[in-house]
């Protein structure tokens, strides 16, 4: 519903991220392929509606001759190069036109060439040149049409009238305010899709770091629990076989619920998107995690009821708790803990405590459990508190916002 709510509402897609296909026309017009067919179909109309022109004025202007013909294929084949160098274009289409409107030939769509090269220029970043070159190019049109005619083609000819220049300066500023908001709307669009890019990359940091919190969590637990196990086996296989049986139907049992939650992990990695097959753990399942501690050698009492919690803030105080019980197998001497749970109408508090002291062994962790656990509490605006007691045992203390602070966020 949100996300309809979001589409329905404000400018729509193509006006914020831009008109469909216009990024690949940005794309090639960033590239160093040459224009031809744009070049090509410009320089058809350039010389067809001249030639037209010439014959609508015919006794006004200067008939067409090869060199008129030259200047308009010269201005037009420049625009060959407006990706490339588009300040030389600019300058060079509009000393062309100059010269051909200077010789007396015809008005006609001549201007096209220069409107296009100044559009290119601005839009590579190049404004005071596109601003000079057609600035250049009506002042000489005004020099043209108010002075110099007296000694230009064609014979006979009088000064031209005010009224046209008004007409010329405003399709002058017209084309460069056009190039601007192009520059400008091109330059937002690249921003945008760079916020889009650097928000893809930040949203698979983050689902890397939650599997990789996942699996640590999962792996951690079950691995301490067969190696505290293996470990009696091997002690006890000689001189009661029956009790190292019972370590090795537990390994097995561990060993099993490990492999469950990997794969249905790797089954989200394969088929994203898609609901789990099974339901993520939560603090309803405290009781198997007081099993397969015991089954490890550690006795957890478990004080107070969870309430009722979103499916992100129960799998994160499950996984939690789940360490926390993990890292006592692994580097506590004590053989017993204790798990509070205490909630108000706003906060949900776990708290883990063991009597120590520390072995001062790793055991083969990686040290990211703790770090693990305060990644999973910060991304639900919650903190953790790990350290040892002042009567020589440890404690982990967890602090999580009942409503989470990416539902409200997204509010």
């Amino acid at each position: 519903m949100d996300e309809q709510r979001a589409r329905g509402a404000g400018p729509p897609q193509w006006w914020r991220h831009g008109p469909p296909g216009l990024h690949r026309w940005v794309d090639e017009q960033q590239s160093t392929r040459w224009p031809w067919r744009s070049t090509a179909l410009l320089t058809f109309f350039v010389l067809a509606g001249s030639n037209y022109a010439a014959h609508q004025q015919t006794g006004e202007r200067a008939a067409l001759d090869p060199f008129a013909r030259a200047l308009l294929l010269v201005g037009s084949v420049l625009l060959l190069w407006r990706l490339r160098h588009p300040v030389a274009v600019v300058f060079g289409t509009a000393a062309a036109a100059m010269i051909y409107l200077g010789a007396g030939y015809p008005y006609g769509p001549v201007f096209l060439t220069v409107a296009l090269a100044c559009f290119s220029a601005v839009v590579a970043g190049h404004r005071r040149a596109a601003w000079a070159a057609v600035g250049m190019l009506w002042a000489g049109h005004v020099l043209v049409g108010h002075w110099l005619y007296r000694w230009l083609p064609p014979s006979g000819d009088s000064a031209a009238s005010w009224a046209p220049e008004g007409v010329i300066a405003t399709w002058v500023v017209a084309i460069v305010a056009l190039s601007e908001l192009a520059r400008a709307r091109r330059e937002q669009w690249g921003r945008e899709r760079a916020e889009r890019a650097q928000a893809a990359r930040r949203r698979a940091d983050e689902e890397r770091l939650r599997i990789a919190r996942e699996l640590h969590d999962v792996l951690a637990h079950s691995i301490s629990v067969i190696n505290v196990q293996a470990g009696v086996g091997l002690a006890l296989l000689d001189t009661d076989p029956e009790q190292a049986r019972t370590a090795l139907t537990t390994i097995k049992a561990a060993s099993k619920e490990a492999l469950g939650e990997v794969r249905q992990v790797l089954d989200t990695l394969r088929t994203p998107g898609e609901a789990p097959r099974a339901p993520a753990p939560g603090l309803d399942r405290l009781s198997e995690l007081v099993e397969q501690a015991a089954s490890a050698g550690l006795t957890v009492d478990v004080e107070g009821e969870p309430p009722r919690l979103a499916p992100g803030t129960d799998l994160a105080a499950f996984r939690i708790v789940q360490e926390a019980l993990t890292n006592v197998v692994r580097h506590s001497v004590s053989r017993h803990a204790r798990v509070h749970v205490d909630h108000d109408r706003r906060t949900l508090r776990l708290r883990v405590d063991d009597d120590g002291p520390a072995t001062g062994a790793d055991a083969g962790g990686s040290g990211n459990g703790l770090a693990g656990m305060r990644e999973r509490a910060a991304a639900l605006g919650g903190t953790i508190e790990a350290g040892p007691r002042t009567d020589g045992g440890f404690r982990v203390l967890a602090v999580l916002p009942l409503k989470a602070k990416a539902e409200e966020d997204d509010r």
